[in-house]
């Protein structure tokens, strides 16, 4: 990668993977698009372009005028928030991927997409999911997932795009507010931590999903954009995490830190049918062997940098 377009880049992957490309590729070499404006005056405003990405045309202009040789597309609507609006999630979420991999065809441009452990369903194996295995979604979601990871594919046999990708676990960053994911319970819970000392679950006890910090999954697509693609095997949706966790799991980590934290359940029927028809724990083993993946944030890693952050936070806003 040498000049970059992101899409969603004001969203909960695309801010920080923006501004950390542009501080490893130099800022003039990377372009933030959104469909949002931003006014906070950071790197990022500066150099922003509002883009919706269901308006192919625009997109055409901007690859035209800032050419460049790769693609980011972030852009996407998130799980719970999908299920409320299962129609615009397809419109968004399959529409502004096909008008990028149009783009990516079109110019010739290297292209990388997320996918999800959402793109896997309740007959998928829970334990140890392999990288290649039954995905049968029950989510709008999921079908949005595992459409993109075909079409992604398809792309790549067809015309050639090099197209690449990963499943994400829930990923976890103090930058960000969440944005309607089933996993943001474990980011809402450390911002409650540091703020109330206690934290009201929509997640039932005993739920276990895959998390990984977001830092780390930042450095895996950077990684992977740079690996040799006659490495890859599987190309666009490689399983990765970094720990598998349960709400009481992450109350006990924050414990070690704030000892009279509380943690309360109220479940939300939704969100928790989503948690329950994705795996316990994935396995990461191609994503290792083929790229070389490896995460360095575990849970106890993760927790005391993100209570110190929302703390520094905290304390800038009192200031």
């Amino acid at each position: 990668m040498k000049r970059i377009i992101i899409t969603g880049a004001l969203g909960q992957i695309g801010t920080e993977l923006t501004f950390k490309l542009m501080e490893k590729y130099g800022e003039e070499n990377v372009l933030p698009t959104d469909i949002l404006e931003s006014n906070s005056g950071d790197v990022i405003s500066k150099h922003l372009k509002i883009l919706d990405v269901r308006d192919i045309e625009s997109m055409k202009k901007i690859v035209e005028e800032f050419k460049p040789d790769t693609i980011l597309h972030m852009a996407a609507i998130l799980s719970a928030t999908c299920e409320k609006n299962p129609q615009v999630a397809w419109d968004i979420n399959m529409g502004g991927l096909v008008n990028a991999l149009e783009v990516a065809r079109i110019h010739k441009l290297k292209f990388f997409t997320p996918s999800s452990i959402g793109a896997f369903g309740p007959t998928t194996p829970k334990i140890n999911t392999p990288q290649s295995t039954i995905q049968r979604p029950n989510t709008m979601y999921g079908v949005n997932k595992v459409s993109g990871e075909l079409l992604c594919d398809y792309y790549y046999i067809k015309f050639g795009v090099d197209t690449r990708g990963l499943r994400f676990p829930g990923l976890i960053s103090h930058v960000k507010e969440p944005g309607g994911g089933t996993t943001d319970y474990a980011v809402e819970m450390y911002f409650e931590a540091v703020k109330s000392g206690k934290y009201t679950s929509f997640l039932d006890k005993g739920t276990c999903l895959d998390m990984m910090y977001m830092e780390d999954a930042i450095d895996a697509i950077i990684q992977l954009m740079e690996a040799d693609g006659k490495e890859l095997k599987n190309r666009n949706a490689f399983n990765i995490s970094a720990m598998s966790v349960t709400p009481e799991m992450v109350a006990n980590e924050i414990r070690k830190h704030i000892g009279d934290f509380s943690l309360y359940y109220k479940v939300d029927p939704v969100r928790q049918g989503i948690a329950d028809s994705w795996p316990n724990a994935i396995d990461c083993f191609e994503a290792k062997r083929q790229w070389g993946f490896a995460p360095r944030y575990n849970l106890e890693l993760m927790t005391e940098v993100m209570l110190e952050a929302i703390n520094n936070k905290k304390s800038l806003i009192k200031a």
